[in-house]
């Protein structure tokens, strides 16, 4: 049975069985008050009859009910009662509605206590059936001479109890007629509020919803219109530094995490992304995004936060893969020209050219590869440059290692990964400053050496150089001279941050037209850490 059904069941069910309560516990309370309040009648009439003083005489007359009967049959008139009867000590009738029971003794043994003196009401049966009484003794000389009856019958009081029950049933009815268009209208705005899930597809829901958000290595946090946390996961509560058993949920964002403009979003109803937020000293990308209902309004916003380094460190992993993928690419294409060179001259009958080749080819790689082995033995270091000189080989670029470099003594707690991204990124900068100038020898060099208490690498070019203006800005992240490659704008970046990483700093020097050469020192010893705006500067004269 689905929910909406369920709803209209259970609360049609219990307005039903409210409305029985209320129309029994209303017929119990109208019965007791009429009841009580024609017995107080019939019992205020008896004692009125009681206390008259033609009454009292006539008890000592010698037929009392000639006197008695007229004026008891004209005040049950007037008031509405069933009888009215009036009789002596022995209970003898002096009056009675039917005035052939006059003479006759009283039936309903209910006056035992009236001739004690007291006023009683009473229920009992007589002669005109069950009725409601009151009855009051007659006191003459301080003795009970006689008692005086009052009476309605009960079905006259039932009569008026139908007629009441029936004004309460219809308005009873009409009570449970309106709850339950009341119920329909609820259960079916409750529908439409749940989107016509049932409680077993919620209650999936929001575990998958959990599920979701504690496998996301982001942060998350969700706010509604007034700025309080709705949504916080686990990763959130990490980068806050608050535990998990502290309740977020329900704080104004502003008083867990101070300048979050997560609120202007909900104000703006506008998206932000990739947008810098520090939180404890660190620098975090936040994306901010507004959630909206149905009908297009604004009902809260959302923003997941990530480590600015983790990202970081992730790009540069992808930027040395690329690096090594590029050159063993152009690895292959180099011996590739090689193989069909040879395979040419073998095909010509050119023998000796083609034994002179193979000679030449091997003297020159292994010359260099045993120079890299002995003054680079490092074999990440060792392996991107030799890598980066295939690379420049396809692009008819001569990249030269100067032969005075040395870098035998590079400390092990100096991340390798750090190196390659600061001399990689120096490489592709001086690749595309050649490429992009006239010179028909294009010429890049590098140049490592580990002497004295740094390490020092030096990347020179005959490129295009730079200007003044373009000088102040080559650090910046996403600034390039080149318009139509989306990727540039980051190499420089990334080698900054490295050498910010190992403490070091850079220095250049550009002629516009004549090249460039920059010039990285890395302090050896971890404890050395060079500080200031000149960190990074040009030292052109």
């Amino acid at each position: 049975m689905r929910l909406h059904t369920k709803l209209m069941l259970g609360i049609s069910i219990l307005i039903i069985i409210m409305g029985t309560i209320i129309e029994f516990t209303f017929k119990h309370i109208m019965e007791s008050n009429l009841k009580h309040e024609i017995g107080t009648k019939a019992l205020s009439v008896a004692q009125t009859i009681a206390n008259m003083p033609e009454i009292q005489a006539a008890f000592h007359s010698d037929n009392p009910s000639e006197r008695i009967q007229p004026v008891a049959e004209k005040i049950r008139k007037q008031v509405g009662a069933e009888f009215i009867v009036v009789g002596n000590r022995n209970e003898i009738r002096y009056s009675h509605p039917n005035p052939n029971r006059i003479g006759q003794k009283m039936v309903g043994g209910d006056n035992g206590r009236v001739f004690n003196g007291e006023s009683v009401i009473s229920e009992s049966t007589g002669t005109l059936g069950p009725s409601l009484r009151g009855k009051a003794p007659i006191i003459s000389g301080g003795n009970v001479i006689g008692v005086v009856s009052v009476g309605y019958l009960q079905t006259d009081i039932q009569k008026e109890v139908s007629k009441l029950q029936q004004k309460v049933f219809l308005t009873t009815l009409m009570i449970l007629i309106g709850s339950l268009i009341a119920a329909l209208l609820i259960s079916l705005n409750i529908k439409r509020a749940i989107f016509g899930l049932e409680p077993k597809e919620i209650a999936w829901m929001y575990q998958e919803k959990h599920a979701i958000l504690e496998s996301i290595h982001e942060g998350i946090i969700a706010i509604d219109t007034e700025g309080r946390i709705t949504v916080v996961n686990e990763t959130a509560h990490s980068i806050l530094g608050v535990p998990n058993d502290i309740l977020l949920r329900g704080k104004r964002i502003d008083n867990v995490l101070a300048n979050t403009q997560l609120y202007d979003v909900v104000r703006s109803g506008q998206a932000e992304y990739d947008q810098e937020i520090l939180i404890d000293g660190e620098v975090y990308l936040a994306n901010r995004i507004p959630i909206f209902d149905k009908s297009k309004k604004v009902i809260g916003a959302v923003a997941s936060f990530r480590n600015k380094l983790e990202l970081s460190i992730l790009l540069k992993e992808l930027s040395h893969i690329k690096a090594y993928a590029e050159g063993l690419r152009a690895q292959t294409h180099e011996y590739s020209n090689r193989l069909y060179t040879l395979l040419g001259l073998i095909q010509l009958g050119s023998y000796k050219e083609a034994i002179d080749f193979i000679a030449k080819e091997v003297d020159v790689a292994q010359g260099f590869i045993q120079f890299l082995m002995k003054e680079i033995p490092d074999p990440i270091i060792a392996g991107f440059i030799l890598g980066k000189v295939s690379l420049a080989s396809e692009l008819k670029i001569d990249l030269s290692i100067d032969r005075g470099s040395s870098f035998k003594d590079v400390p092990a707690e100096i991340s390798r990964d750090m190196l390659v991204t600061i001399i990689g990124n120096l490489i592709n900068n001086a690749f595309e400053a050649v490429r992009e100038s006239q010179e028909d020898h294009k010429r890049v060099s590098l140049f490592l050496t580990d002497l004295g208490k740094e390490l020092i690498i030096e990347v020179e070019d005959n490129g295009v150089g730079m200007d003044s203006k373009v000088q102040t800005q080559i650090f910046k992240p996403g600034f390039s001279t080149k318009k139509t490659n989306s990727n540039s704008g980051i190499g420089l970046s990334l080698a900054q941050r490295a050498i910010d990483d190992l403490g070091g700093y850079l220095t250049f020097s550009s002629t516009k037209g004549e090249g460039t050469i920059f010039t990285v020192a890395i302090p050896k010893c971890r404890g050395i850490v060079y500080e200031g705006e000149q960190r990074y500067r040009s030292v052109n004269s």
